[in-house]
């Protein structure tokens, strides 16, 4: 169990407001493209610990933080009651982040493995999705290309159950003002430049694990 003691370190859905549709979904930036928006989308000399310009409570800007015993490096352990995501460490430490978490019994706890990460992804809502909310994801049903303004922000880790692509992620947004709330419609958010760090530490295979929101972790001071 991940707690407080031993790890000393949002918007109502998916979209605040419609986002433009795009032409197609179908071609890959290059890489000086993939450059410009990380340029684009981390703060002017970047400093993970204090650069603040999306106005974030300081908890949930990046630091390294003490660890439970026997935990594995490499996995990740998501705290939705706290709204952090822990990235374990060799040596006994983790870097922990802010979230933001799914709205309601959008929001799936579990034990997942990370078969997949992208670089400024495509990203394509679910049928559920447009089904449930048509106003809001009707218009994205042939995909949103990669940008800054994509769903899925700057990277994705793609969360995967016994071989089977669970949809559910672990990705930037374009709405960090989200972060500290339930907003998503499953996945787990970050600030771009937050998940720009992690995603270079994140080797494919290792374990995330979301634990449920309605327990007691994280709450223990």
């Amino acid at each position: 169990m991940l707690t407080r003691r031993h790890f000393v370190m949002t918007t109502a859905a998916l979209f605040s407001a419609p986002i433009a549709a795009p032409v197609g979904a179908s071609v890959w930036p290059d890489e000086s493209q993939k450059q410009a928006w990380d340029a684009q989308v981390t703060p002017p000399y970047y400093d993970p610990a204090t650069s603040n310009p999306w106005g974030l409570h300081r908890r949930f800007l990046p630091q390294r933080v003490m660890a439970n015993d026997g935990l594995k490096p490499g996995d990740i352990h998501v705290d939705a009651v706290a709204r952090y995501l822990y990235h374990i460490e060799p040596g006994g430490t983790a870097m922990r982040y802010g979230v933001a978490i799914g709205r309601g019994d959008l929001y799936e706890p579990g034990t997942y493995t990370i078969s997949r990460k992208v670089r400024w992804p495509h990203w394509t809502p679910t049928q559920n999705m447009i089904d449930r909310e048509p106003e809001v994801y009707a218009q994205f049903a042939d995909g949103m290309e990669p940008g800054p303004e994509n769903a899925l922000g700057s990277r994705a880790l793609y969360l995967y159950e016994g071989g089977r692509d669970t949809y559910l992620r672990i990705h930037g947004t374009p709405f960090p003002k989200s972060i500290g709330s339930r907003a998503s419609s499953g996945c787990v958010r970050m600030v771009m430049a937050h998940i720009n760090g992690l995603y270079e530490q994140v080797e494919l295979d290792v374990m995330a694990r979301l634990y449920p929101a309605e327990n007691a972790l994280g709450a223990i001071s």
